[in-house]
């Protein structure tokens, strides 16, 4: 431990130094566990008062679409269809209700804890379509994807995916391209730079000339990424900068990354509160479409899709606002009940910054 704060010590020097006194810079994670560790390890304290940490779309379950939620629950609705899904998908809202208010008005929804069960939910349940609520970054991509293929080669009739895979490469790249908010470097996401490498985030330094670092996840780790941009910064050599070597490899893990090109292809998709974003999604090929839940049971939804009224979630999701700067925060909207998916999840921007904020200084209301 005392090692671990030396370390911390010479990296928070190294960033005093780096750091020109009255420049405001903006750096942006885009990782949910980042979120929630830069709030636990108090980072945005320790920072000089320039330095501004944002959380971005970095939470899977945050920006997953409204429509997709609206479609889920249209397929809840049916007595043919059981649900599978990820626990904290339950209580992300859609437009009139939600998964969790679903069950209650006896809706078939399974809690699954990985992909795989689909496959014991289909023996037990042969009557009925498993459909399975497939959402995710590159790292659960890959896991589902492996579903997908175990699916396929058993044979098994009654599972299906709804697909909303989101790629985050292209968020970034249509962050930048919008100029909404100033983004001075990324600290980039360590679970999916796992999976697909360095090489995707090339266009950060090409394109735009803005530094990136590829991190882990606890303090030191986030604070040596802070340093490589900052020193990017200052030399004016920029590059996707890795300081989690120990884990990201270069060409990330070619194996997943053959894998998802065989079963899936690039798509746009809407982000929640986002919009459409260019090539940032994924959807079933056509060799596994017979697996696509839309194409083998088409539904249509019979009211139209609705933003939560007063959800500031896009905006906090771009970086333009911090969580308590949005009017419903920790009033209407709060984890036990919240109006936007950001409140959802914990690794959500606005339930960190509920949960954590407070003790950190970080949060601008009272009980």
């Amino acid at each position: 431990m005392q090692e671990k704060q030396k370390t911390a010590d010479a990296l928070l020097r190294r960033i005093s130094e780096l750091h020109t006194p009255g420049e405001r810079v903006r750096l942006m994670e885009v990782c949910g566990t980042h979120t929630v560790s830069i709030f636990r390890e108090g980072l945005r304290q320790l920072l000089p008062s320039g330095i501004e940490l944002v959380s971005g779309p970095g939470c899977p379950v945050c920006v997953t679409d409204q429509v997709y939620m609206d479609k889920a629950l249209e397929y809840a609705k049916r007595d043919d269809v059981i649900i599978a899904t990820f626990g904290d998908m339950l209580k992300v809202p859609g437009s009139y209700s939600s998964l969790s208010e679903a069950q209650t008005q006896g809706a078939h929804i399974h809690v699954i804890y990985t992909p795989l069960e689909v496959l014991e939910l289909s023996k037990k349940h042969p009557d009925k379509y498993i459909v399975f609520l497939a959402i995710g970054f590159e790292t659960t991509i890959a896991v589902i994807g492996a579903t997908v293929k175990a699916v396929a080669q058993a044979g098994v009739k009654n599972v299906l995916f709804l697909v909303s895979h989101k790629l985050v490469p292209p968020a970034l790249r249509a962050l930048l391209d919008r100029q909404v908010g100033q983004i001075d470097g990324f600290i980039l996401p360590g679970h999916v730079s796992v999976i697909i490498g360095e090489k995707p985030y090339q266009f950060l330094p090409d394109e735009y000339k803005i530094p990136s670092c590829i991190a882990g996840f606890d303090g030191v780790e986030i604070l040596s990424a802070i340093v490589n941009i900052l020193e990017q910064r200052k030399s004016g050599h920029f590059e996707v900068g890795n300081t989690y070597h120990s884990v990201v490899m270069k060409e990330g893990n070619p194996v997943a990354v053959r894998m998802m090109n065989e079963i899936y292809d690039v798509c746009d998709d809407a982000w929640r509160g986002i919009g459409i974003i260019p090539n940032s999604g994924l959807q079933l090929n056509d060799d596994y479409a017979f697996l696509d839940a839309e194409k083998v049971l088409p539904i249509q939804l019979e009211k139209p899709s609705l933003d939560p009224k007063g959800c500031q979630c896009g905006s906090v999701l771009q970086g333009l606002i911090k969580p308590n700067e949005c009017p419903l925060f920790g009033k209407a909207c709060t984890p036990d009940h919240a109006v936007g998916a950001c409140m959802v999840s914990v690794e959500g921007s606005c339930a960190a910054w509920y949960k954590y904020g407070f003790s950190s200084g970080g949060l601008a209301w009272e009980d």
